[in-house]
This record gives structure tokens, sequence and C-alpha cells, in this order.
């Protein structure tokens, strides 16, 4: 079909439950795209620093051409949140040769130098389209509280209600590392699942997911369509990161993922490229598209799978793991044979098998130091072991997610 694009696409998933890779006919992947995005009617645009930046900082054309595909969007009646990077590139900018911009610190100071400046400059974008936009900076403490995360939550579908543009950020100014999303890549995936958006479209500098490095393999190949992310997809992207941004592939697959556990669509593709978001909904071959699982995961699930960090870790035995995983059951303590780390009652935890990989996430309704005293002990026990008894589960299954 042009640009160099083969006449059929690879696509990943899984085949009773082993990876494998197959080739589709690409008109039927490309319709499987289209499926979904005619569908659309809320989208997160994530545009990374490698796209909105350069040597001399903000690239304002790439901006305008970004600013003008989100108003046709707008045009069809699509509601288009944007989570935008570029405030310490812009900060570098304005600062010139007066700093360095190296460690936390100066960063931090640099953000705040260039927020300004950013926002100023996608209100003068939008502005020509007639738009209006808003700023919301966040870190991630502001979802790990559960109301917290619904006022946030709130604010945006107001937003988008009244027909602004929320541009979103991650407040680099006050954020360390405990409250750090880590990556813009993050923050866009738990926005997508906040909102209850459709579509997650990443724009970065490359043109999507490759079999191996195109730079160091010819043989490498773009994969169009990736039907169920595991492990091995993971692998295919690599650790390589961008000179601009703070996140690799790596952290666009796993943003992708956490995106299709809740029944979403993800789109990473080259940011740069002029219409990439009208050739992407026109069902062009651009980029590569991720489908959503077939299982959705409930929201508060989801939240405490992907939003919440783990305060502590339980390791089980085999039987433990194979009742939460095969059975879908509660986790009693006579499964849990180590507790590592100090928490408190309704804390989250990740549950590790016996090699230590974590395969379940939830929230303990005992703190650590109990549980020491419990594990490996029959719930009838608790109580004399305690002297009370809260409750027969360590974690509660409508709080248990297995990963």
């Amino acid at each position: 079909m042009g640009n160099g694009v083969p006449e059929t696409e690879t696509v990943c998933g899984f085949l009773q439950g082993a990876a494998v890779t197959f080739q589709m006919p690409e008109k039927e992947g490309l319709a499987q795209r289209m499926s979904f995005l005619r569908r659309a009617r809320r989208v997160v645009v994530k545009v990374g620093s490698a796209v909105l930046t350069g040597a001399d900082g903000l690239h304002v054309e790439t901006m305008a051409s970004l600013v003008g595909e989100v108003a046709m969007l707008r045009g069809r009646g699509i509601e288009v949140i944007l989570v935008s990077s570029g405030a310490v590139a812009a900060g570098r900018r304005i600062i010139g040769d007066r700093a360095w911009v190296s460690g936390l610190k100066e960063k931090q100071a640099a953000a705040a130098v260039g927020q300004s400046g950013l926002m100023r400059t996608y209100e003068d974008l939008f502005g020509a389209h007639d738009l209006h936009v808003a700023q919301l900076l966040l870190t991630h403490d502001d979802l790990a509280s559960r109301r917290r995360y619904l006022n946030v939550r709130n604010t945006v579908l107001t937003l988008l209600s009244w027909g602004v543009v929320p541009i979103i950020n991650e407040n680099d100014t006050v954020s360390v590392s405990e409250l750090r999303f880590g990556d813009n890549d993050n923050l866009a995936a738990q926005m997508t699942n906040l909102t209850e958006a459709d579509l997650f479209v990443c724009l970065t500098d490359v043109e999507g997911l490759f079999t191996a490095n195109p730079a160091l393999d010819p043989s490498a190949v773009k994969v169009l369509t990736v039907a169920r992310i595991d492990r091995r997809i993971e692998a295919m992207a690599g650790n390589v990161r961008s000179a601009m941004g703070t996140g690799g592939m790596r952290s666009k697959i796993r943003a992708a993922r956490m995106v299709s556990a809740r029944g979403g669509c993800s789109f990473i593709g080259p940011g740069r490229r002029p219409g990439i978001l009208a050739s992407l909904f026109a069902g062009e071959p651009v980029g590569t598209f991720f489908l959503p699982k077939a299982d959705r995961m409930a929201s508060r699930k989801h939240w405490i799978a992907y939003t919440l960090r783990p305060k502590g870790y339980l390791v089980l035995d085999d039987g433990a793991c194979r009742a939460l995983v095969e059975r879908k059951k509660s986790l009693l303590p006579a499964g849990i044979t180590e507790v590592r780390g100090r928490f408190g009652v309704g804390a989250p935890v990740h549950c590790l098998d016996a090699s230590g990989r974590a395969f379940a996430a939830g929230l303990v309704n005992y703190r650590s130091s109990d549980i020491e005293k419990i594990m490996g002990a029959r719930t009838s026990d608790i109580e004399n072991i305690l002297g009370f008894r809260d409750s027969d589960e360590v974690i509660h299954r409508d709080n248990l997610v297995i990963l």
C-alpha cells in the first residue's frame, strides 16, 4: 500500500495460553482498528518532549499541527484530553546558560519557569481555533487517594462538558520519587482509565513497535496490531530512551497494557508526522494499534492493580497461589510463608509466588506485624493468636486483583 508497508501486518496475541506471532491480511487488521475508532467518543492524546521540543526549546510548528488535529477531532464530536510534556525543556530554553539543569531541584525549577510558557503557547494555538484550555498539574498522590482520584475525574469530566480541552502534566515542581508517576506515559494511561476514554494515543519520536531495534537489525518489522500484551511484546520494546523524554518504548507498552485491562484501545505513532491523527482515524496503516482485553477489569480493581503502589509483599505457597488464580478465592493466613515490609490495615500489597514473581495485588485486612503472627495458621486460630479477629481473610477477594 505504499510507504514501505507490507501487504500483511504482524499481529501478536495469545493462542491457548501461549504467546504466538502470526500474520493477518492488512485489510482485516485495519478493519479491527476502524471498528473501534468509529465508536471512539473520548480520546486521551499524550505527546512527549521528544516531539514537542528541540535544542531551541518548544517546537511551535509541531504544537500548532497537533492543536489543529485536536480541533479536527473536536469538530467530529470527539472529546480530547491532552497530556503534554515539555515544561522542563521549555524552562531550559528560557534559563539559557544561567544554570545547568541536571539534578532534581534544577529540573523542578526549570519546570516552574517553563510551565507557564508551555500553557501560554497552547492557549494561543487553541484560541486560534476558538477553543479554551484548562491546566491540571498532578502527582501520583492525587490518584492514590480514592477520594482525590474521584475529584480529579469529576473536574476533568466537567471541563469536557463545558467544551474545554484539559491539558494535563505531572506537577514536576513538587514531585519527588514517591509522588511521581514515573513518566507521562503512565500518567496518560491513568487518565484514560480514570475518564473511561475509548482510546489512548501516544505520540512519540518512533514509528511504532518493532520486532527488534530497526537501527541495529535490518530484519526488524513494524507490528501494526497487538491483540494482547505479554512478556514477549514487552521484550520487543527493549529499553531505549529518547534523548528528550523520560520514558522509552517499554513504558509505552506498559501504559497500553493498563488501558487494555480496562477495555480501552491504544495507539503508538510518530508525533511529528503531519496529519498523524487524521491518518489514524482514516484507517491508514500507521503506528501500532493495541486492541482491548475482552474481560474488562472493574474500575476499583484496576485502581488497586495499576494506580496504588505496594507498601509491602506477601510470599505465598503453591497452594495459596492456585487458590487465588485458579479457584478465585480470598487469601487466608494459612497460605502465607513470609511478610516483607511494614504496613498498616488497608495498605496495598503485592502477592509473590515462591520464585518472587508478583502475580496479585490487594488491600490487607491486618497490619504486617499481625500477619507475621498468624501466617501459616488456620482461620479459626486467628483470635487465639491475636486476641481479636477482624476478618477471616488477610485479603478479601473483592479487594484482590490477579496481575
